[in-house]
């Protein structure tokens, strides 16, 4: 399979994951984006009653079926209230890092439908008027969103439709950079969302059939730890494809794909993570294994709900999670070959 071909194709799925708003709970767009590209390469593609998308692929060998999970649920907030000076307060939706937050364009959605800009604020945004603007802590308790409408009391923003549990869409800021490159808000886990969808085009236009019945499946609670709890009956094996950490001790740069032995939920499974390093080598797959101490992924989930099926993590390097992340092709394109060899591709 020719995988530089696809540089180009695996850059603007990308690009169109990250454009649709999924905080968790609210990943219609995403999934629906899914959809389409798995039905315009020939494959079956199904929901859960959860919203999850299942897209099946079918195997030389259809009596047992192996799975790649990606989920396509981002962080994001939702309004908590508004108070009397207007100013719309907010819980998180997933564990974005709060600091961050500080200055980005959002768009608040209503259950009515309509949309409002905005910017996420500290209640100390000024130097000019407030003494502790850039020492006062950033959090959920000493932030805000600043509607872009003129509104100068709570009345003023409950009259446009604004009301508690409208969510609050962060601005992604995708860029591609001509150094291959990607940089964006949410590539946890749209960036190896894209690297499913980029190998599910590559194996329809090359007429591909992979070793056993496949699903690829696009969960939707990840980040608020529920992505996973429902799976087909006759998966045996499975393998997820998150983001791989990078920093502190951590031996993954963003051009590899990282292999995780271990992370806060405990080991993966021993015999798969040994054939994920085997195949990396046996195919010049640039790689490094790992683990991660704060993270968890929808393998955990799925154990944790009953599920026996052993299961392994791999992913490309992303740079600064939970905040502005970072990744590059060829740590995306290596995700790729990694996720085919795995297949027997």
């Amino acid at each position: 399979m020719d995988f530089k071909a696809y540089e180009g194709y695996l850059m603007d799925a990308a690009k169109e994951i990250l454009a649709a708003h999924s905080p968790s709970g609210y990943t219609r767009a995403a999934v629906e984006a899914v959809r389409k590209r798995a039905e315009a390469c020939g494959y079956g593609f199904s929901m859960t009653r959860r919203g999850c998308g299942v897209v099946t692929i079918p195997g030389r060998n259809n009596e047992e079926a192996r799975a790649l999970l990606a989920h396509v649920d981002t962080l994001g907030a939702m309004v908590r209230s508004v108070n009397e000076e207007g100013q719309i307060l907010f819980t998180l939706v997933g564990g974005p890092v709060v600091p961050s937050l500080d200055g980005e364009y959002c768009v608040i959605h209503t259950r009515g439908g309509r949309e409002y800009t905005g910017t996420v604020l500290s209640m100390s945004p000024a130097a000019h008027v407030f003494p502790d603007a850039a020492t006062r802590p950033r959090s959920t308790d000493s932030m805000y969103v600043r509607v872009d409408e003129p509104v100068k009391e709570r009345e003023d923003v409950l009259a446009l439709g604004i009301a508690p549990g409208d969510y609050i869409f962060i601005d992604p800021k995708t860029q591609v950079t001509e150094s291959g490159y990607l940089k964006s808000r949410f590539i946890d886990d749209n960036g190896s969302a894209a690297c499913l969808l980029t190998l599910m085009q590559m194996m329809s236009d090359a007429g591909a059939v992979p070793e056993h019945k496949t699903y690829l499946i696009f969960t939707v609670y990840e980040e608020v730890g529920s992505g996973a709890a429902w799976l087909p009956g006759d998966i045996t094996e499975m393998l997820a494809a998150d983001m791989g950490c990078v920093g502190l001790d951590l031996a993954c740069t963003e051009q590899q794909v990282s292999i995780c032995a271990k992370d806060s939920g405990g080991p993966y499974d021993y015999e798969i993570t040994t054939r994920l390093v085997e195949l990396a080598r046996k195919n010049g797959i640039d790689f490094a294994v790992d683990i991660y101490p704060f993270y968890s992924s929808d393998v955990t989930v799925a154990w944790r709900s009953g599920h026996d099926i052993p299961a392994g993590l791999i992913g490309p390097g992303v740079h600064a999670s939970h905040g502005m992340e970072r990744t590059h092709r060829d740590g995306m394109m290596n995700t790729v070959r990694l996720l085919a060899a795995y297949l027997g591709l």
